[in-house]
Formats: C-alpha cells, structure tokens, sequence
C-alpha cells in the first residue's frame, strides 16, 4: 500500500516538473531538445528503476545497469536546470538522488550526489545562471541525500525488526513445543513412579496373602491382607488419575505428605516408620516437593520388597541451600523355611534410575547404597 501511494507521488511529481517545464517562456534554441531529453530520460530510467523494484528488493540490488542509467539522468537533470525556464528539471536529479541513496549503499548515494552537483555547477557556468541557483540547488541536493539516508537507516531498521519479530515467533513456538515435551515427560515420569509403587506394594500384598493361605492356612488374616490390597488399588487408581490431568494439584507441605505415607506404609506393612524433620520446615516448589516425595515412595516400597519386617527411618533435612531426604532401613535377613518367602519385585529396579534422573533436572542428586549396615537412600534437591 505505501509503495503503491509513494510511485503515485512521483508520478505527479513527474508530471508537475514536465508542465512546468514546457508550458512556461520558450528557452533558448538548444535548451528545449536538452530539456526534452532530460525530461525522457529521467522518466525512462525512474519507470524502469520501478519496474526492476516491482520484481524485488534483491532484483533492484542486481541491476548495475539501472543505477548508472539513473546517475545519468540525476547528472543531465542537474545540467539541464541551471538554464533558463528549465529548473523543475532539478526535481528529476532529486528524485534520482533520492532513490539511490535510500536503496543502495553510502558511497554510492555520494558519488551520485557529487556528479549531480558538478554536473550543475558546470550548466551554470555554460547557462550564466545567478549564484542563488549555484549554491541553493547544491545545497537541496545535500538535503535529499542526507534524508535519503535517514530514510534507508529507518528501512533497515524496519526489516531487522521485521527479522526478530519472525525470529521471536520461531523462538516461541519452539519454546512452546519443548514446553509441551516436557509436560509430556513429565506426565509420563509420574504414571511410571504411581504404577511402579502400586504395582510393586500390591504386589507385595498378594504375595503376602498367598503365603498365609497356603503356608499358615490363615484365612482372616490374608482377608485382611486382600482388603489392604484392595485400598492400594484404589489409592494408585486415583494417583494415576491425578497424573493423567496433568498433575495440577498441589502437594500438602512435605513433611505433612511424608507423615502420612509413614503412617500409611506403618499400618499396611506392620513395621515400624519413623520420621525425622530436621531444621525450620518451609514450603517448596512442587516441582522440587514431588520428586522428594516420589524417592520416599520408591524407597519405602524398595524396603517392603528387600527387607519386610525391618524397621524404616525417614529423615528430612532442612538446610540454608538445599533440603535432604534420608531413608534408612536395615538389611533383610536371610528366608527361614519358617517365614514368608522373599518378595519379588515388579519394575525391574528402574525406579531410583528414573528418580535419579529427575532430580539431575534439578540440579539435584541420589544416592543408594550400604551405609553402616543398612541400606540408605539419599536424594538432595537445592534450594
């Protein structure tokens, strides 16, 4: 729309200097076949530079041919308007003048600029012209190159941020993408660490209510076992859930959360669990609570598995830096022939790998292995 008002503009431009020019005083004998040259000249090279602009900025940087066709007319329109009756030619010189410096580079917009303006001082001493003529039209064409440069600085920095804008978008949308992934990753960490705790502790209910059916005969108490296993389903069937919508609710403070798996994990599995805070609790991010609170998840049910009928201590630190999570439980001891078999497990042991990993994202750390005697599991998250 500006380029189509703009071409409109010089093409009144053009024919006002050409009405001008030729229904004013009769010049001198040579100075109307040099006026008409000028006057096509300047015409021709402007619709051409036009047209080559019509095919593109690229194109318009390609012709050599039409930036000297229209240094030519700048400097002929500049000799031509120091004789009499013939100075609206000076606007064909500034409309030249004007495209090259806002479309090319510096120098080039110079080096027209100095011929037009030789090039008009040398018609003004052919044509005798008056000194107004000699120093104000130099100093015009002066002025329409510098706002022709101020005008290709304003393009410039039109297109470069036309650039980053486009930029941005791409930015933000990739932004937006890998925001997606991870959301995606994130959903899929948590059904995988809901499944794997219920899976692995309902697991270890019905294999504890198989021992006492066929080793002790003890319906009421593997009918208490299947009703706990029942509950477990239950309770991992909402957690799931809660994954699958994306996970939006908050955590209750984390020592609230780990108090209640301890009693939980106190009444399911008949041991005791003994939970420590230390340091002045505080609110964290969900997005650091829940891994620590998913580690205890996945350390308690480790300890059902390994070691049943030991006793588990859960110890949560708080510290200027970073918060801890500690659980600690004895080794399990050997099966007796009089005792419940070994419990197996259901998730191949992946689960402290995928709470390892989470926590890395964090900038966070996990620990497994023997320490004293006992197995201890030790995540850190900063603060």
């Amino acid at each position: 729309m500006l380029r189509t008002v703009s071409w409109l503009m010089r093409v009144g431009a053009y024919a006002f200097i050409g009405l001008h020019t030729f229904t004013g005083p009769p010049a001198g004998p040579g100075a109307v076949p040099l006026a008409v040259v000028t006057y096509a000249l300047g015409g021709l090279s402007l619709l051409l530079w036009e047209l080559t602009h019509a095919l593109g900025d690229e194109a318009a940087k390609r012709a050599p041919r039409m930036r000297i066709l229209l240094g030519v007319a700048a400097a002929l329109s500049g000799y031509a308007s120091a004789f009499p009756h013939a100075g609206a030619l000076i606007g064909l010189s500034l409309m030249a003048v004007m495209h090259l410096g806002t479309e090319l580079s510096l120098p080039v917009g110079w080096a027209v600029a100095g011929c037009t303006v030789v090039a008009l001082e040398t018609g003004v001493l052919v044509a005798g012209a008056g000194r107004g003529l000699a120093l104000g039209y130099p100093m015009l064409v002066a002025l329409i190159l510098v706002a022709s440069h101020n005008r290709r600085a304003y393009r410039i920095r039109a297109e470069q941020s036309a650039a980053m804008l486009a930029q941005s978008e791409l930015l933000r949308a990739e932004q937006r993408r890998v925001a997606v992934l991870d959301e995606r990753a994130r959903i899929a960490r948590e059904i995988h660490d809901v499944l794997a705790h219920s899976l692995g502790a309902l697991s270890i209910q019905i294999q504890a209510a198989g021992a006492l059916l066929t080793d002790h005969r003890d319906i009421d108490r593997a009918v208490t076992v299947l009703d706990g296993a029942r509950r477990l389903t239950a309770d991992g069937l909402a957690e799931t859930r809660r994954a699958v919508h994306a996970l939006r609710s908050d955590l209750a403070p984390l020592d609230e959360e780990l108090g209640t798996m301890a009693d939980t994990h106190r009444q399911r599995h008949g041991v005791p669990v003994r939970l420590r805070v230390e340091g002045e609790p505080s609110p964290l991010p969900a997005d650091q609570a829940l891994p620590l609170f998913r580690t205890a998840q996945e350390a308690l049910t480790n300890a059902a598995k390994h070691a049943p009928a030991q006793p588990v201590e859960v110890t949560l630190t708080y510290e200027d830096e970073h918060v801890t999570l500690t659980v600690d439980n004895p080794l399990g001891a050997p099966p007796s022939p009089r005792r419940a078999p070994a419990l197996a497990t259901v998730d191949g042991g992946y689960g402290l790998t995928g709470m390892r990993e989470r926590l890395l994202l964090l900038g966070g750390t996990l620990d497994a292995g023997v320490r004293d005697g006992q197995w201890r599991v030790r995540a850190e998250v900063p603060r």
